[in-house]
């Protein structure tokens, strides 16, 4: 029994997962949040979607992350904050679509490139067929318009979070 239970919380988790969003680490897989990496570079190789994740890894010490207006990431100022991280391991969630701004506010930090910006996708779920047999796939959008959800999108979901109501009973 503890082992068909340990298997439907894996596949609840993978399922809720990829339905709430990828998680980047920001600078990864060659460096994080410090002076050596090219913010641009890793930015633009990567496509973010709302409800996907960014997590700052860096030295809480020497480092610190200031989500600011395009106006500050410009002028690499970080008097007028909309957020604040300090922790050294600091997660974002990208809720909207859209650009975010990251910098470093250490004197001297964002001048010689710990600054990021992040351009934010919407997520939009397009469905084909009917009832159980309806196909869905998301597709990219840049528009800022609500995500769209298919009925069985909805029920899988649902029956996901049955599923693990079922197991954590037991």
């Amino acid at each position: 029994m503890a082992a068909k239970a340990m298997f439907l919380m894996t596949v609840v988790a993978t399922g809720l997962g990829t339905a709430f969003g990828a998680s980047y680490t920001v600078g990864a897989p060659g460096g994080s949040w410090d002076l050596k990496t090219n913010y641009t570079r890793w930015a633009s190789a990567t496509t973010f979607y709302t409800g996907d994740k960014l997590w700052f890894q860096y030295s809480g010490v020497e480092h610190n992350v200031v989500e600011v207006s395009k106006a500050d990431y410009d002028a690499c100022n970080g008097s007028s904050p909309i957020a604040t991280f300090k922790t050294g391991n600091d997660a974002v969630a990208l809720a909207a679509s859209g650009s975010r701004y990251f910098i470093c506010s250490v004197p001297g930090h964002c001048s010689a490139g710990m600054k990021v910006q992040v351009n934010i996708r919407s997520k939009v779920v397009r469905c084909r067929g009917r009832g159980i047999r309806q196909r869905c796939r998301s597709q990219p959008s840049l528009s800022s318009a609500a995500t769209s959800v298919c009925p069985s999108a909805l029920a899988q979901l649902g029956l996901a979070a049955m599923v693990a109501g079922i197991v954590l009973f037991f």
